[in-house]
């Protein structure tokens, strides 16, 4: 499911970070009191009464940054980071007023078609609020006061950011469609692949790193399935991550995992698997989605008839935790094997979507069970009563236990691979929950 994006917006100083903070519920954020400090655009994802949002902090938006380089790229990042929201939260600082500054931002955003949350900051006192007359001349609407630092109706701010995201629809048709998203670090060749598995030039190709700015889909037929080819821009070392239009291309990227329905993560095969490939595949894994390992470039590489064995090895050595994930070595200069990629997409995206009948989840669990029992701690034993599957995309399975809390990870792990052995599910990572008998869920 696509997750809305809300951006944080203001001049400095007026509390952005604390916010965007508070928000996520963690210290992301370097906080000082000092205008200026937020110069990179931050984005993690928040969750509120079951919505989740990925949420964006900028730097501080100033009317002209003049000949100062610095402030003109913040400027533009904040830009960017509008033009991405689907939601604004437009921070002002309640003690100061409104400033020329926070004019020049709200004529902006008036000028913009996406809902806008006033957001009134540093009401530290809701017994005697500020006077906020002079807020609603910025044509925004009615602002509402908070207390970042303090923690102050932010439970109320964050009802009025899920009630004003914008409500998505279930297009069906769009369910039809397998969306696949090419990930990986820059150089790798995958807008290379892409034009081979389209067939035609439809993307700019240049051996420059980051010729690729933005996400860039595509929609094609294959033998009557329909797909949606996303190309990203190549996703750098944090280190590396220099211009703000740079960082726009994270951002795109990210939300391209978020999107997609298989991940195609492109590895260099002349340089073997990186920290950032690792980085970059965890992003899909942790997002939950199906993913094949793409190694491009096999034609560069010297071989005898062990080196792909050899390679195949270190691939899964280096990236235990998607042990599931099929791997393929291609080449988009020689095409060589490059139409079989859609193909193992076709078979991963069917072991996204299996769904199976309770009846044999439990049959399975009781055959588990017996051949291995859970082990006793502290003299209580974990029983282990049925399972059902809940979801989908990735597969996701509910265990009914008398006390969650004595599932060691050891054992829980045991399960979710009697329940891939048995099942399958190759390419897509598997979820598993607990819950006690009766009573709500937990993991």
């Amino acid at each position: 499911m696509k997750r809305p994006v809300i951006a944080i917006v203001g001049r400095p100083n007026v509390g952005k970070s604390t916010l965007f903070n508070r928000l996520i519920g963690g210290m992301v954020a370097i906080v000082e009191d000092t205008p200026g400090v937020t110069r990179d655009r931050l984005y993690r994802v928040g969750n509120w009464r079951g919505q989740e949002f990925l949420l964006i902090d900028t730097g501080g938006l100033v009317v002209d940054p003049g000949e100062d380089i610095l402030l003109s790229q913040v400027k533009h990042q904040a830009g960017l980071a509008m033009d991405e929201a689907d939601l604004i939260l437009f921070v002002l600082d309640s003690r100061v007023g409104i400033t020329l500054d926070d004019e020049a931002v709200a004529s902006m955003l008036r000028r913009g078609d996406k809902p806008v949350l006033l957001v009134a900051n540093k009401v530290d006192n809701f017994d005697r609020p500020p006077d906020f007359y002079e807020f609603y001349k910025l044509g925004l609407g009615e602002p509402i006061p908070i207390s970042s630092t303090l923690g102050l109706n932010i439970g109320d701010l964050l009802d009025a950011m899920v009630d004003a995201l914008p409500k998505t629809s279930g297009d069906e048709d769009e369910e039809d469609e397998i969306r696949i998203a090419v990930i990986g670090r820059p150089n790798v060749g995958k807008s290379s692949l892409v034009n081979v598995i389209l067939g035609e030039e439809r993307v700019i190709v240049s051996d420059i790193p980051g010729t690729t700015r933005d996400a860039i889909d595509t929609h094609f037929t294959r033998m009557g399935q329909r797909y949606v080819l996303i190309d990203t821009a190549g996703l750098r070392r944090k280190s590396r991550v220099n211009e703000a239009t740079e960082r726009y291309s994270v951002l795109r990227a990210l939300k391209a995992i978020d999107r997609c329905d298989i991940a195609l993560t492109v590895i260099d095969a002349t340089q073997g698997v990186t920290e950032q490939d690792k980085k970059i595949a965890g992003y899909a894994h942790e997002a939950g989605k199906a993913s094949v390992l793409v190694i491009n470039k096999w034609d560069l590489v010297p071989k005898d008839e062990k080196t792909m064995n050899r390679f195949e090895k270190e691939i899964r050595s280096e990236l235990m935790f998607m042990h599931y994930a099929p791997t393929i070595f291609v080449s988009a200069i020689t095409r060589q094997r490059v139409p079989k990629i859609i193909e193992l997409v076709d078979f991963v995206a069917e072991q996204a979507s299996t769904r199976i009948a309770t009846s044999s989840i439990n049959e399975l669990l009781s055959t588990a069970v017996q051949l291995n029992p859970p082990p006793s701690e502290k003299g209580k034993k974990l029983k282990v009563f049925y399972g059902t599957q809940v979801g989908v995309k990735p597969p996701t399975f509910v265990i009914f236990v008398n006390e969650p809390e004595l599932m060691h990870f050891s054992y829980q792990r045991y399960l979710e691979n009697q329940i891939r052995q048995n099942f399958g599910f190759e390419g897509c990572p598997i979820r598993v929950w607990l819950r006690k008998r009766s009573t709500k869920a937990t993991s």
